[in-house]
């Protein structure tokens, strides 16, 4: 127990002292996360890149492992497969969070890194190769092993992701899963297992400091891509380590939340017709905010009384018989349908929408990718303008305007406006201002007007909004850069 609180403590030491110097070096350098985003939680530009510490943090007093002579090293040093897997994959998956984070990545790069790491983990031995099922015989995957097993490790990376919405939620949800997984290790006898729990809830906590609301720092794809492959990794060990019927269901419980918020998040957005990796403010701990009118730090504070309840479960599965284990999983899908019903994820009276909503949206999601496609060919303003012109008749605004800025040295400010009005309504107008800013320039404002007696703007069209604007400011920010070059191919801003 000496050598796990050992390692605890040098893990939150490191992490303690190197998110403090990150957070720092990242406001000096500009590298924050800007609140430019209906999407966004935040009011002030946060350091965005906590997920440094994270890794450092873990890996710390594992590597002092391989310089102390002892049994306790020895034994950490034999356990190469293991050690491959998480060292080996935990550096690539941190890297492209890195990458992400500083520079952007689509989802195809993500997923092609994600894959071939899982496919990786799978070589070395990382695999799932039974279902246990608590009311009848297992079941041997077979063949199917290797899908199941890549896509549990993407699987989980991208929940982990998808649950960072507020301010130390992903941090303690990942937290009570590593609890998990150290308590069924210790149970075993497994000291390896237990010393990567140690080590990766040190870093955990020590980030935390920072990172609970009102946070000063956020783990970016960085921390919550590491912490996901992780616990997606270390669930495998454990799960084949474990000797009741229901393995791979305590991993699974485990991570309840993040697990649950991804389901539901895949199957709405297939059911709205939405595009599966757009972003939302409908994730569990959204409607926690806005449909029990809860405050951040409360909403936090109830999922993490959540993570508790899955983690309980996990464990009473883990020693539980047969029958017992079929009564926990009654009890705990009941939790979890009061707990949709409470947030409205079942609510019927709105089932009847659904399939006009989904025409809408794809139609929506259509003209979005027309919209941007088209921006982004753009040779002038005036042709921006063009593109963006349709959008108040489809989107049915009585007024739709595009305002270019620049901002000189000296403080004086030129721009032009293009704007156009069409009789949709006699109500009082709703506006809407998206402020269009590209490697953090301001360029410019989108604005609309509706009259149609609307009391707020409609969500998706406010994300397709965000999504256009964001096409918008790109080009313009380069048309303006052209111009400065080659002032004769763009048509100048005029006052």
């Amino acid at each position: 127990m000496i050598t796990f609180l050992v390692t605890f403590l040098v893990a939150l030491t490191v992490c303690l002292g190197l998110t403090l110097v990150v957070r720092n070096r990242a406001l000096a350098w500009g590298w924050v996360d800007q609140a430019n985003s209906s999407r966004k939680v935040h009011i002030r530009p946060i350091p965005r890149l906590g997920g440094v510490a994270i890794v450092a943090g873990f890996f710390a007093p594992l590597c002092a492992l391989f310089l102390v002579d002892s049994g306790v090293g020895l034994l950490f040093q034999s356990y190469k497969e293991l050690l491959w897997g998480l060292f080996g994959g935990g550096v690539v998956i941190a890297l492209l969070g890195l990458y992400d984070d500083l520079k952007g990545a689509n989802a195809r790069l993500k997923f092609a890194v994600q894959f071939a790491v899982a496919l990786g983990l799978y070589q070395l031995g990382f695999r799932v190769e039974l279902i246990a099922n608590p009311f009848g015989p297992e079941f041997s995957l077979g063949v199917l092993s290797l899908p199941f097993t890549v896509l549990w490790v993407v699987g989980v990376i991208n929940a982990i992701n998808l649950i960072d919405g507020l301010d130390g939620l992903a941090g303690g949800v990942a937290f009570f899963g590593v609890s998990t997984n150290f308590i069924l290790s210790l149970v075993r006898g497994d000291v390896v297992m237990c010393l990567l729990m140690a080590a990766l809830a040190g870093a955990i906590l020590g980030f935390l400091v920072f990172n609970f609301n009102p946070a000063s720092i956020f783990m970016g794809d960085t921390g919550s891509m590491f912490l996901g492959f992780v616990l997606a990794a270390v669930s495998l060990k454990t799960s084949t380590k474990s000797g009741t019927a229901v393995a791979m269901l305590v991993p699974i419980m485990a991570l309840g939340l993040p697990i649950m918020d991804t389901l539901i998040a895949m199957v709405r957005r297939t059911l709205l017709g939405r595009p599966m990796f757009s972003a939302d403010k409908e994730h569990i701990h959204h409607r926690l905010m806005s449909r029990m009118v809860l405050s951040h730090r409360s909403a936090v504070l109830v999922l993490y009384g959540v993570c508790v309840l899955f983690t309980l479960t996990a464990l009473g599965l883990n020693f539980a018989n047969s029958a017992q284990s079929a009564l926990l999983l009654i009890g705990m899908g009941i939790v979890i349908v009061v707990l949709m019903r409470k947030l409205g994820y079942l609510d019927l009276r709105r089932a009847s929408a659904v399939g006009q909503t989904r025409r809408k949206n794809i139609q929506l999601h259509s003209l979005v990718k027309d919209v941007t496609r088209a921006s982004r060919r753009a040779d002038s303003f005036q042709e921006l303008w063009g593109v963006l012109r349709p959008l108040a008749e489809v989107l049915n605004a009585a007024r739709l305007e595009l305002r270019f800025q620049r901002r000189w040295n000296h403080g004086l400010t030129e721009g032009v406006v293009f704007e156009t009005e069409r009789p949709a309504g006699a109500a009082m107008p709703l506006d809407m201002r998206i402020a269009m800013k590209d490697d953090d320039v301001q360029v410019g404002w989108l604005r609309l007007s509706w009259k149609d007696g609307r009391a707020e703007v409609n969500r998706d069209e406010e994300l397709a909004l965000e999504l256009v604007a964001d096409a918008v400011a790109e080009r313009a920010h380069q048309l303006m850069a052209l111009e400065d070059a080659e002032p004769g191919r763009v048509v100048s801003l005029g006052r």
